[in-house]
């Protein structure tokens, strides 16, 4: 199994993430929302730190099915209240978390929302993966 990532040239060019990222052969993976919390159901504070936590809930995910980062085609990311100016603490976290697994820039969906399930989250990260056959 593979995961091409490729950028367009019709496109301005992406900071941090691809435009598209092709897999073959292999089966698909939806991994389900995560939010920054730790084992015990605990949220750190401040956004970098639940990102940080959100990801490797995503990487543990992934591996628990088999998998790696290697393996990720795409994410989505919800973010609480979003602005530009919460950029910083964002890739903060992100980069926190690939320190660990380090994690190819793949296709990135980012959606500013109102709110989460648990009012203290600040972040939910779901993703979508290849597995081999």
């Amino acid at each position: 199994m593979s995961i091409e990532l490729r950028n367009s040239d019709r496109l301005p060019a992406p900071q941090g993430f691809s435009h598209a990222s092709i897999a073959s052969p292999g089966r698909v993976v939806h991994l389900s929302g995560q939010i920054g919390t730790d084992a015990n159901g605990n949220h750190p504070d401040g956004l970098a730190a639940q990102t940080d936590q959100a990801m490797r809930n995503i990487i543990d995910a992934l591996i628990g099915v088999g998998g790696s980062t290697e393996d990720l085609a795409k994410l989505t990311i919800y973010v609480v209240g979003w602005t530009a100016a919460m950029q910083g603490e964002l890739f903060t976290g992100l980069g926190a978390a690939a320190q660990v697994n380090p994690i190819a820039q793949v296709p990135i969906t980012l959606v500013g929302v109102q709110s989460l399930f648990l009012d203290e989250s600040l972040i939910e990260i779901e993703a979508v993966a290849v597995l081999a056959d």
